[in-house]
Order: C-alpha cells, then structure tokens, then sequence
C-alpha cells in the first residue's frame, strides 16, 4: 500500500476531482492558499477537469484558452457547466463556463484530439543548473514576516503543493529592476497516480505560478508591495508531449511588452529531458495605486 500523501497534496488532488451534478454539470470546491479571492490555477484546473469529464473518446487535451471575468469568492463551491460543443472525427471541443452567485466568473474553450503521429519539432530547453543543484528558498525572517499583511504573511508562511526553484532568484521584498525573463524548476511535491487527464489539470493550476510577475520585472515593482494591484485576465495553455507533473519541469518565462495597466507573459515548460511538454501565454492587470490596494492578489508570482 502507498504512504498516505501530504495533505497539501491531497488537498489539490480532491479540489479537481469535481463532484458531478448532472452529467455536463459540476461543483468545486475552494482553498485558501493566503489570497484574498480564488487561485486562478485553481479555477483553471478544475474547469479542465470537468472538460475531461465529459469526453466519451480517448482523446487528449491540446489547447485551452480562458478567461478571467470575476474574482471568484473562497467560501463558496463553484459550479462549472459543460458544453460539449462538437465531437468530430478525430478532434473534441468543450466550452466551461465556471459560476459563482448566480454569475459568470471564467470561461474558456478546451480542444481534444486523438492521439496521430506526424512532423515534430521544438525549441531547445535552455541550459540552466538541474534542479538538484539549487537549494530551496531559504525561509523569510520570522522579525520580517511579522511586518507583512496577514495575507502575505499566510501566503509566504504555507507549504504549497508545488515545490520550486527559482534559476535566478529574485527579492519580491525589495525588487531590483530586471529584464522580463526568469526559470523555474517545479514539480508536486509527492508522486502521485499515473493518470495523463490528473498531471495535466495538475499543470494548468501549477502554470498560473510566476507568470505574470516576470512583466513586473522591469519596473522594480512587486505584489507583496500593497499598492500594486494584480490580477489575470486570460490564460492560454498548449499541451505538446506526454509529461508527469510529479517530476521536475522547467518553467522559462518571458514577457515581451507591458502597456495600459495590462503585462504579457509567455511560458515554455520542459521537463528535465529537454521534451517540451506546454506552452503558456497571459495577460494580466498590472496596476500600481495611490495609496494600499484593496484588492492585492499575492498569488501572481
């Protein structure tokens, strides 16, 4: 018999196994992870869990394109509807729309296909240290912490599900001005089954981690700081190659251009091969206020 898993771990795992309802209808339910709304990665994940659900053909997730509309309220489940808008000869397409209170907070579209052989090709893995050759981040100071929001301090205190390690580290406490590029290693951190429909849920709620906070390297600014507002608008994730989100994965991150209180983000994820398994892309609300933020989201790292 397995050893039980971390609870953190088995937190996630039941948070997208969604409770079915009706058969294109499901409930989730929320975590407190130290944000004042809802994790994006979570509604993320869970609306392809539900997409997956629905499939009745062996077929693969390849793309999903979502949209942020609400924040999404922690004390309360989320329900997800699934419409299965077309199953076609090789390719499936399901819309989920995710609602809270009576209100739309997230949609997005999910394409399936099945499994075909054909050309391959891919952008090299950059070259960084393995994961095993950077230690952890050392823990905040306790006399540091204590000067932080209760939210921050909750966020920056918590184990998380995810491990990571950060190529070039970066102080989120007293940013530096950098360009907009930055790697991470992550992976669960407990193994965990070898369903492909479980990793790839568990990569899209991992994939709204560090994205959106390589826009704000340039401009010194952080979303611990609490007149910097930050939030997701929009989320797109391509699937390429088989992968195991258990196992480490390279997240090299890149934000081309930031305007309008909006940042672009983009992300290539391989794994310690070099395969590259995902692709992320997102824009995001970048706002830096007057006075304290009312609706600081310290999630967007």
């Amino acid at each position: 018999m397995s050893p039980p898993l971390q609870p953190v771990v088995s937190e996630l795992i039941e948070l997208l196994s969604l409770e079915r309802l009706e058969d294109n209808l499901f409930r989730g339910q929320s975590r407190d992870i130290g944000t004042k709304y809802v994790f994006g990665g979570q509604v993320l994940g869970q609306a392809l869990s539900a997409a997956q659900a629905t499939l009745t053909q062996a077929r693969d997730a390849h793309s999903l394109h979502a949209y942020f509309l609400r924040a999404g309220d922690i004390d309360h489940p989320i329900v997800y509807e699934v419409d299965r808008t077309r199953d076609g000869g090789t390719f499936s397409v399901r819309r989920v729309t995710a609602i809270q209170h009576g209100k739309v907070i997230f949609f997005c579209a999910a394409s399936f296909q099945e499994h075909e052989d054909g050309a391959e090709h891919q952008l090299s893995m950059p070259e960084v240290p393995k994961p095993g050759d950077i230690n952890p981040a050392p823990a905040i100071p306790p006399e540091v912490l204590a000067t932080l929001p209760t939210k921050v301090q909750r966020w920056l205190d918590r184990m998380g599900p995810f491990e990571f390690r950060h190529i070039y580290p970066r102080d989120e406490l007293d940013p530096p001005k950098r360009p907009p590029f930055q790697q991470v290693w992550f992976r669960l951190a407990e193994k965990v089954g070898d369903a492909p429909e479980l990793h790839r849920a568990l990569l899209a709620y991992a994939s709204d981690f560090h994205l959106l906070g390589t826009a704000t390297f340039p401009h010194g600014i952080s979303y611990y700081q609490p007149n910097v507002q930050m939030a997701s608008l929009d989320h797109a994730l391509w699937f390429h190659r088989p992968f195991r989100a258990d196992d480490w994965l390279l997240y090299s991150i890149d934000s081309p251009s930031a305007q309008g209180s909006r940042g672009l983000a983009r992300g290539l994820i391989y794994d310690r091969d070099g395969h590259l398994v995902a692709s992320t892309a997102q824009e995001g609300l970048i706002r830096v206020t007057a006075g304290e933020s009312s609706s600081h989201v310290p999630a967007k790292q």
